[in-house]
């Protein structure tokens, strides 16, 4: 008896209760991943660099039990089914998003062996954290609690099934990627953050600093599960606590788009999808190739042009900036982060992007508006992250770089010409503040 085990968000065989079962269950099994030709047209470069690295990585893992992956090109709903039938079972790790749930649904009509699927992409499945009515959960504080009462579940060791090796297509050859892929790499971050972890809580919102753990991508990815990585952690301190939260965070945007598969591209709060958006080209090109005039929006977004990766309190100031600054729909930046990103999920996309716009369940209220020169002064005061992503500033001291037009003599002086060497500020943030507390207050009114 043979199965199929289908890799797609879960490229590891450490921790990955579909390997696992299949493995246990089954004399011989083969691996099969499928290029999914609209999500990499989907991508940007770098996430398919990575994406390349990690199958080529698992790969190899799978090479040392005499197998190997096999890699088909094109849509799993015609190619997964094709495969299938040349096995018992077919094996795969769920995921939530309405993409995902669609086309698996169609998968698992369309196949002949039964499909068996597991949990390996969360810490705790959708279904598995509600409110006492048995409903989901709107509001984060109380899902945290319940959550973290709930015991992680793991998977069993794989077992001693036979690793097929069958003819299939080529692995694609990956650019340097932005990090070392597979399991091993996945690995190698998780013991460096733990150096780092129990200063996590003071040290997360700095970008100036290498505080965070770098292990989005790779829960995206699945090269590490995120139940380990939650015990692994503990909680045995604030910055270990703190850092855990941020796991439940993730659950509970997952679990959100599962049961409101709409706020994927409609507001949560329905009665903000009557807001009126600005139409303005000219400042969102700005905003994507880093030229607004406000170094540490414009820091983040070069970063993410040139890393496909951005520090998650910049991520938020360039976010709130796109929305509550230059007006434009949420919808807008949050598909230009899911395409350039390298950890892109849409559940965390699109749950933190409406959390900063102020129209998802328990976001931050509408009229909290992130001041971008405050941020920036808040959290990379001397400067150290703009001067890295803005080097046209670098000669500016901590005060000045973060409002250059504030200063102009001391700009001058520097060397730089506003306007010229770097620009102008595209929008006062102050009157635009109050544009867009008008632009809510209306949609509010008429709901």
């Amino acid at each position: 008896m043979s199965s199929l085990v289908w890799f797609r968000r879960d490229l590891r065989l450490t921790d990955n209760p579909a390997w696992a079962a299949a493995t246990r269950s089954h004399d011989a099994v083969e691996a099969l991943f499928v290029l999914d030709e609209r999500l990499l047209a989907a991508s940007g470069r770098l996430r398919r660099n990575l994406l390349f690295a990690h199958i080529g990585a698992l790969d190899a893992a799978l090479r040392e039990f005499g197998g190997g992956l096999r890699v088909e090109t094109g849509m799993p709903e015609t190619v997964v089914p094709a495969v299938a039938f040349e096995h018992d079972a077919v094996y795969l790790n769920r995921s939530y998003t309405p993409f995902s749930l669609r086309r698996d649904a169609e998968i698992a009509t369309a196949t002949g062996p039964p499909v068996e699927a597991f949990d390996g992409d969360v810490v705790h499945p959708p279904e598995s954290v509600l409110t006492g009515a048995g409903t989901p959960y709107r509001v984060f504080t109380p899902f945290h609690k319940r959550w973290s009462h709930l015991p992680i579940e793991r998977s069993p060791k794989p077992g001693n099934a036979a690793v097929l090796r069958r003819s299939a297509g080529a692995i694609p050859t990956a650019e340097v990627p932005a990090m070392v892929g597979g399991e091993a790499g996945a690995q190698a971050r998780l013991e460096r953050f733990l150096e780092v972890v129990d200063r996590y809580e003071e040290g997360r919102d700095r970008p100036d600093s290498d505080a965070t753990s770098r292990l989005s991508a790779d829960l995206k990815f699945g090269t590490v599960s995120a139940g380990a990585v939650a015990e692994r952690v503990g909680r045995s301190t604030s910055g270990r606590r703190a850092f855990v939260r941020q796991l439940a965070w993730r659950d509970f945007y997952a679990q959100l788009l599962f049961h409101s598969p709409r706020t994927i591209t409609h507001a949560y709060r329905t009665e903000l999808d009557a807001i009126v958006w600005a139409d303005d080209e000219e400042a969102l090109r700005a905003w994507r190739n880093g030229e607004t005039g406000y170094p540490i929006v414009d820091a983040g977004m070069r970063q993410l042009r040139l890393e496909g990766w951005v520090h998650g309190r910049v991520r938020m100031i360039a976010a709130s900036f796109l929305v509550k600054d230059l007006g434009i729909d949420w919808r807008i930046g949050e598909q230009h982060f899911r395409r350039l990103l390298i950890d892109a999920d849409p559940a965390q996309n699109v749950g933190n992007w409406q959390w900063v716009a102020g129209t998802g369940a328990d976001a931050a209220p509408y009229f909290r508006i992130m001041n971008p020169v405050a941020q920036s002064r808040r959290f990379d005061p001397d400067g150290t992250y703009i001067r890295r992503y803005v080097p046209e500033l670098a000669s500016l001291t901590g005060p000045g770089i973060h409002a250059p037009w504030e200063r102009p003599l001391e700009t001058a002086a520097a060397g730089i010409t506003l306007g010229v060497d770097y620009p102008n500020p595209i929008v006062d943030h102050a009157e635009a503040r109050e544009i867009t507390l008008r632009r809510f207050g209306a949609a509010k009114a008429t709901s």
